[in-house]
């Protein structure tokens, strides 16, 4: 259990035990390379195709939200089968030491 000095703003800033330690050390290195590649492509690309400069904040959404729903999806369904599989050995199981009881 974390003990937790007395104070209002010490047990929400706290950095030991929080999850925000754990998300920024892939959130941070993730969102820098996505910003240096993301002006890389403007500066080159941006003098030779008009079709980057016409893309909008919209179609950017779009796609990171198809993308995104795409990887949630696939986690999802992954997770549910894993946990269909365990539910079927279970049973398995508890049909094996039904057989060597009776």
């Amino acid at each position: 259990m974390i003990d937790y000095e007395a104070g209002l703003w010490r047990p929400l800033c706290s950095l030991h035990g929080s999850v925000l330690q754990h998300a920024l050390r892939w959130a941070l290195p993730i969102s820098i390379l996505c910003g240096v590649m993301s002006w890389g492509i403007r500066v080159v690309w941006s003098q030779s195709t008009e079709w980057f400069q016409d893309m909008g904040i919209g179609d950017r959404l779009r796609d990171f939200s198809f993308i995104l729903g795409f990887l949630i999806v696939f986690r999802s369904n992954k997770a549910y089968s894993r946990w269909w599989e365990g539910g079927t050995l279970l049973q398995q199981l508890r049909g094996e030491w039904f057989n060597a009881f009776s």
